[in-house]
């Protein structure tokens, strides 16, 4: 029969049976519940571990988000100076293979020390991470290389813990899909180091101007410190607090690297801070935007594809330019430009060199800055002719120069080119401004000399010595001097040097001049305009007087040729 309530607890009270401690209980059913907790744990634990394991398989490896894929098109001059680039990011691929050792051993010392063992993964690092995301302290770092390569190339930039575990689940999978090196070498052309250089390929280039092959093991301990923080370090070689900040850090790079074997001790001991490219880059661009115009378009056409395709495509294209002679002519040209005169009278320069029987265009003046003008004079400036084609009356011209007697006003290029096939004997070659091509190493374009006769010998000597007798121009010319009276030497056997234009006295509009011999022809041409009465238009107006636009359309001339011949 069961008992109320009340008279059970009664009986549960009297003396027969007294109340258990809680000592004495807790000890009773201490095992039970020790077996409770470990079952509970074991199934938490088989659970989570499960989980892991469904989310490891359900991970794929995503394709780079197309921010890391675009790379840019870089130009150089003839000697590999760099020009300038197209593209909407500074990047490039390289192949591990042309990063040396020592630079790869320099980033992992400086970011990932155990890069070549782990297994993609640092648990310390993501238990930071996820403590600085719970507690909503500041984001933390020390993520290996894997998951920065993850980070930067594979997912959104966003921070959560969601993304944390993605990156992590990738990074093993990565790490036991693909090899050590390519995962370094994708990280080495993804990660950013500062001055707008993502890859190793464009930070070479900007801090330091050689190519990754090229590197030294002070400049690869140097670029490897900064990718710590590349905003800040960008301005070492500029900035003395951060050049002295960033020595301390190159130290300690090349001290681990000394620890780990991968550099020796005399490596070590002789290790010197290098020097860095200036930053900010000074104003070249305004000027040198012409040579990559005319280059863009012809390294495009060579390759049959658009220049847009051309600019994201991560080429080298090696132009035939010669930038220290460009640069010389630029600062000529700039300091005739602020004794012009007349405020309204804007006085154009453009100035063409090309190699005869080549082709090769080594200087292209087309205009003082790209952003005011676009327009290239040098190449599609329409300069009325006057008397500077005369010396080619009387002679027959084939080929591309057929009718260029009767042009009223050539381009400069085109008359460059005129002079340069009288230069080459009657041997017209197509001007042109890129020599190779290369991506990624190889050479997908390698550019040859396009010749054809177009005029015989005979009338190539004709045309220099109506150049000789109409303007006093002296054959075998070496370097023309300043007053245009000639030069020395008589060896070349076919040049000429030679002023002419249109108008005379205070209504001159152009002026041309032309030196050539076998090795180089230089033309040189003025003219001037003025504000249109309608808006953002102009109007032909006469070159002024003063200074003298013959003698500096000459001096201009024997400069250029001067510096072209110096060793």
């Amino acid at each position: 029969m069961k008992l109320p309530p009340a008279v059970g607890r009664l009986l549960r009270r009297t003396p027969d049976r007294p109340r258990v401690p809680l000592r004495i209980r807790f000890r009773r059913s201490r095992g039970r519940w020790l077996r409770r907790l470990l079952v509970t744990f074991l199934t938490l634990l088989a659970v989570v571990c499960g989980a892991a394991v469904v989310a490891y398989k359900l991970t794929g490896i995503p394709e780079p988000h197309p921010e890391t894929v675009v790379q840019s098109t870089v130009f150089v001059d003839a000697g590999g100076s760099y020009l300038g680039r197209r593209g909407p990011v500074d990047r490039q691929e390289v192949p591990l293979s042309q990063v040396p050792r020592h630079v790869q051993d320099a980033v992992i010392a400086a970011e990932n020390r155990s890069f070549r063992t782990d297994t993609g993964v640092s648990p310390r690092a993501i238990a930071r991470a996820v403590w600085a995301t719970v507690s909503g302290g500041a984001p933390q770092g020390g993520s290996t290389i894997t998951q920065q390569y993850v980070k930067n190339a594979l997912l959104s930039p966003e921070r959560s813990l969601s993304r944390k575990a993605r990156e992590a689940l990738i990074a093993i999978k990565l790490d036991r899909t693909r090899a050590k090196d390519d995962i370094l070498e994708g990280y080495l052309n993804t990660v950013y180091f500062g001055r707008g250089a993502a890859g190793v390929q464009a930070a070479a280039r900007n801090y330091f101007d050689v190519a990754p092959k090229d590197l030294t093991v002070s400049q690869g301990a140097a670029l490897a410190a900064i990718v710590n923080i590349p905003s800040y370090f960008e301005k070492a070689g500029s900035d003395p607090k951060v050049t002295a900040r960033l020595r301390d850090r190159w130290e300690w790079v090349l001290d681990a690297m000394e620890a780990g074997g991968a550099i020796t001790g005399a490596q070590r001991e002789g290790a010197r801070f290098p020097a860095f490219r200036f930053y900010p880059p000074g104003e070249t661009e305004g000027q040198r935007q012409y040579l990559i115009d005319v280059a863009a378009k012809e390294a495009a056409d060579r390759l049959g594809i658009t220049e847009d395709q051309l600019a994201r495509g991560g080429y080298t294209v090696h132009t035939t330019f010669d930038l220290a002679l460009q640069d010389a002519t630029a600062e000529s040209v700039k300091s005739r430009a602020k004794g012009s005169g007349d405020d309204d009278v804007r006085v154009h320069t453009a100035v063409v060199g090309i190699e005869p029987g080549d082709g090769a265009v080594r200087v292209l003046y087309g205009g003082a800055d790209y952003a005011r003008q676009p327009f290239n004079d040098a190449v599609s400036g329409a300069v009325e002719a006057g008397s500077v084609l005369d010396p080619f009356e009387g002679v027959r011209v084939d080929g591309p120069l057929r009718g260029l007697r009767g042009a009223a006003a050539p381009t400069p290029l085109r008359l460059a080119s005129a002079y340069a096939a009288v230069a080459a004997n009657g041997v017209y070659a197509t001007p042109r401004t890129v020599s190779r091509i290369t991506r990624e190493g190889r050479t997908v374009h390698t550019a040859r000399p396009e010749t054809r006769r177009v005029l015989d010998e005979k009338g190539a000597y004709g045309v220099t010595a109506q150049a000789q007798g109409r303007f006093g121009g002296q054959s075998g010319l070496a370097v023309p001097v300043a007053d245009g009276s000639g030069g020395t030497g008589g060896r070349d056997g076919n040049g000429a040097f030679l002023t002419a234009g249109a108008g005379g006295g205070i209504t001159r509009r152009t002026v041309w001049s032309v030196g050539y011999d076998s090795r180089l022809t230089l033309a040189v041409a003025l003219f001037a305009d003025r504000p249109g009465e309608k808006r953002n238009t102009t109007v032909p107006a006469q070159l002024p007087d003063d200074p003298s636009p013959i003698g500096y359309a000459e001096r201009l001339v024997g400069q250029t040729w001067e510096l072209a011949r110096e060793p």
